[in-house]
């Protein structure tokens, strides 16, 4: 086994949540694109280019384990369709101009992710993750009564990674197999969806000669490229260290969508984000200490 390189595992990480945090520029860079053809062309582009790495990036074993416990291929079927849902909220948000929820919901997903396992595994919920839950909450209730509606956004894509990383859990299939496998299953339905829209860009021959074509030939390595970096850093990191990197990418999108694409930010969504961040504060001191005691 090769021996734990923190330096690497660092850079790596930080590798990772760079290119997603800085994803809303490449989207915006196909703004006149729908979003569902994005989605359609990255499953498509995500399938092709995973499955050529996988063929250098040995993960022996994989398939079989996959040929002797058939449930896990229906498992993945439903993560697949989980992560095609937030890829196209997230697509639609960031060509909508709704980074801003966009960011607020992956700062909610971790502790989204601690709410699942107390309600669907039954985990038991320590005293500061319950104020930190609390305080998410308070934070969405504030939005919702200073704004009047949900931020649909926000919790879409929160419920989405939740449910996903959940499921994914219940088959146990290395990050690059499970995602090839997943895209592969989609991949029926990005067909179908580009034969029942005929009037796409990406269905005419003409189109694969612009400069657009190119870019959503991109969201293959786009897709696979953080996935694999994140992968290696977690042989070099402990997980918690990877954990606390992840506010990294919200981060990214929130600077991105107030300092370079002009969102507004309104005082009751700052307030959300207050919230949110508190209960993250807190959420993170409890790791810690948790770290500490053990």
């Amino acid at each position: 086994m090769q021996a734990a390189n923190p330096r690497r595992g660092y850079i790596l990480g930080l590798t990772a949540y760079i290119i997603w945090g800085i994803f809303p520029l490449y989207f915006k860079l196909l703004a006149t694109v729908p979003a569902a053809e994005i989605i359609v062309n990255r499953v498509l582009w995500s399938a092709l280019f995973g499955s050529l790495l996988l063929l250098f990036w040995k993960h022996p074993g994989w398939w079989q384990e996959l040929r002797d416990n058939p449930r896990r291929l229906g498992v993945l079927a439903i993560s697949g369709l989980l992560i095609a849902v937030n890829w196209l909220t997230y697509v639609w948000a960031v060509n909508n101009d709704r980074m801003l929820e966009a960011s607020l919901g992956y700062y909610i997903n971790p502790l989204v992710n601690v709410l699942l396992g107390m309600l669907l595994l039954g985990e038991r919920l320590r005293r500061l993750q319950w104020l930190a839950v609390g305080l998410a909450a308070l934070g969405v209730g504030q939005q919702v009564w200073q704004v009047g509606s949900l931020p649909w956004v926000s919790l879409v894509l929160a419920l989405s990674f939740g449910f996903y990383g959940l499921i994914r859990k219940q088959a146990p299939v290395k990050a690059l197999p499970g995602l090839v496998v997943e895209t592969w299953i989609l991949v029926p339905i990005a067909i179908g969806w580009l034969l029942m829209h005929p009037e796409a860009n990406s269905a005419h021959t003409e189109f694969w000669s612009s400069k657009e074509a190119w870019l959503l030939v991109a969201a293959g390595p786009a897709t696979l490229i953080p996935l694999v970096s994140f992968n290696a850093a977690a042989r070099h990191l402990p997980y918690t260290t990877l954990g606390f990197m992840q506010y990294i990418a919200p981060t990214l999108v929130l600077i991105l969508a107030v300092w370079v694409f002009g969102e507004h930010l309104s005082e009751a969504t700052l307030m959300a984000f207050m919230f949110i961040w508190a209960g993250l504060a807190i959420y993170t001191l409890d790791a810690v200490l948790t770290l500490r005691r053990g």
